[in-house]
């Protein structure tokens, strides 16, 4: 520790040397003892203090009873060095060591735990007038906050005092926000740049694109151009793995994805229409209802469309119709949701309509190789476990977060748990899968613990899932081969026989006189017919 010491002086006495003397000490103050106090204090006998005699050791071993075990193909007797092992060999000495003797008696007792999940927190929507919680992004430091987009979704929403604030919440203190975002127009979707983590991205209900930096409070510091712009509301916007950190990208129902830059964001860097007839009109584009990227795939990424369909597309490609690479077609109504695996990139996960799908891209332009029973309310939601490559969650509009481990069964979800009696329209797990975030209607936002055996994986079972969804694939090939073979065969038949083929219109005459001579029939036999006609 360093001593010092520390004197004031006048500005007018600078410069003037300084002139130090000892002094005696002095007593300031004397408080003598109070003997009416002794009353108050308790005497402890006897006194008991703990410590720690052992020594401390990096390693125990204990001889429990003596089993046969193989370590590595080597037997040995429990409590003795293996034969054909020199105990002075250091490599060989570690590898006993570090056996893990009763690994499966532990997988056994995950095994035999039921699936649960727990509410360990809930966020609410500070405001009177309540809105719809319609994104989530976690802080990538250790998920130490929580970024909440809030907006209403319903149309010509005219509600007083409704406000545009999104909110970030430190999950140490979730009875207040931590910093209040004041975008000019409410937020449909939030992200955190995970190379920045100051950098928030968020996409407007008025298409608008704006960014905060969290270290100059509430307000953004650059927002896009009205007139260069989304012409409807932003469901997607990501940031780009750039050297930079400063491009992203975004997506909207009005038929474009922008890609934009933070250091400049007068007008978007590049455009794409999502016509899928490639003639770039913006009339004939689909709007995107859904986006997803993936760090692991830089140019790719894919779209999901009000009408269904999903967009595979390339940013790498040379013209704009290329970088629509690939369609697939399955969904009924729009894709509210899709997102890439994160242990498997080729393959992702969409819910639209009341299904599920799960696809892959090597086989393009078909059907999806998995999917979920049909269910009576909508899915609004969906994203894949971080930790387990085969459970998924997905988020309906009775309140219900279904959890799915297609690994241990396709046909029911793994756990079915009542979070809201409000619509569920977000989904965000956290890196460790332990911790998910669940979004309602009404602007609550539910952390969900979920049990040990949902977020850990097991032995082998990447290659498990990797192996069901290869087997998946190839039955999925199969069977488009031979539907293929049955159009053209089908095909072939028609050319072969033109002249057994009928003209519609007489095939629609013949079928109308032979209705109305049953009704004549059924009249005659009634005795109702009339000798007229």
């Amino acid at each position: 520790m360093e001593i010092k010491l520390e004197f004031v002086r006048k500005r007018s006495e600078f410069g003037r040397p300084c002139n130090f003397s000892d002094f005696l000490a002095e007593v300031t103050a004397d408080i003598p003892p109070d003997p009416g106090l002794a009353d108050d204090f308790i005497p402890q006998d006897p006194v008991d203090f703990a410590f720690q005699e052992g020594p401390v050791m990096a390693l125990h071993e204990v001889n429990t009873e003596r089993v046969q075990v193989s370590i590595k193909g080597v037997n040995h007797v429990e409590g003795g060095w293996p034969q054909h092992v020199d105990p002075k060999n250091p490599e060989l000495t570690s590898r006993y060591r570090e056996e893990e003797y009763f690994e499966e008696e532990e997988e056994e007792e995950e095994d035999d735990e039921q699936p649960s999940a727990k509410t360990i927190c809930v966020i609410r929507d500070p405001n009177m007038t309540k809105r719809m919680a319609t994104h989530i992004s976690w802080h990538p430091d250790a998920n130490r906050a929580v970024a909440v987009a809030y907006c209403s979704l319903d149309f010509q929403d005219s509600r007083k005092d409704m406000s545009f604030d999104s909110y970030i919440w430190d999950l140490e203190k979730p009875y207040s926000p931590e910093l209040t975002l004041k975008p000019s127009s409410p937020l449909v979707t939030l992200e955190y740049n995970s190379k920045d983590w100051h950098h928030v991205l968020g996409g407007c209900y008025n298409g608008q694109i704006a960014y905060w930096d969290t270290r100059k409070g509430g307000l953004p510091v650059e927002v896009t151009p009205v007139e260069f712009s989304h012409r409807d509301p932003v469901y997607g916007a990501f940031w780009l793995p750039s050297r930079t950190g400063t491009e992203c990208f975004s997506g909207s129902t009005d038929g474009q994805v922008l890609w934009w830059d933070i250091r400049k964001m007068s007008q978007p860097s590049e455009k794409l229409i999502l016509d899928i007839t490639k003639e770039e009109q913006l009339k004939k584009a689909l709007g995107a209802s859904a986006l997803d990227f993936a760090p692991t795939m830089p140019t790719k990424f894919l779209v999901g469309t009000e009408q269904g369909t999903i967009i595979s597309c390339n940013r790498d490609s040379k013209t704009p119709p290329e970088k629509m690479a690939h369609i697939f077609s399955g969904h009924l109504g729009a894709v509210y949701s899709v997102t890439r695996n994160p242990f498997f990139p080729k393959v992702f996960l969409s819910v639209g309509d009341w299904t599920a799908r799960i696809w892959t891209e090597e086989l393009m332009d078909s059907s999806s190789i998995m999917a979920t029973k049909y269910h009576t309310p909508y899915l609004l939601d969906c994203c894949w476990s971080p930790v387990k490559p085969a459970v998924f969650f997905t988020a309906k509009s009775d309140g219900t977060l279904d959890v799915w481990d297609f690994l241990f069964h396709q046909k029911e979800p793994s756990l079915s748990l009542k979070v809201s009696n409000d619509p569920l329209l977000s989904l965000r797990s956290q890196d460790n899968g332990r911790v998910l975030g669940c979004g309602t209607r009404m602007g609550i936002v539910s952390l969900l613990e979920i049990s040990p055996g949902l977020c850990t994986m097991k032995k082998n079972e990447k290659t498990l899932t990797s192996s069901m969804f290869e087997r998946e694939a190839r039955r999925e090939k199969v069977l488009q081969d031979k539907h293929r073979e049955r159009l053209v065969r089908e095909q072939e038949r028609a050319r072969a026989r033109p002249e057994e083929q009928e003209d519609p219109r007489e095939v629609f005459e013949k079928a109308r006189e032979d209705f109305f001579s049953i009704i004549k029939a059924e009249r005659r036999r009634r005795g109702q017919e009339d000798p007229e006609e």
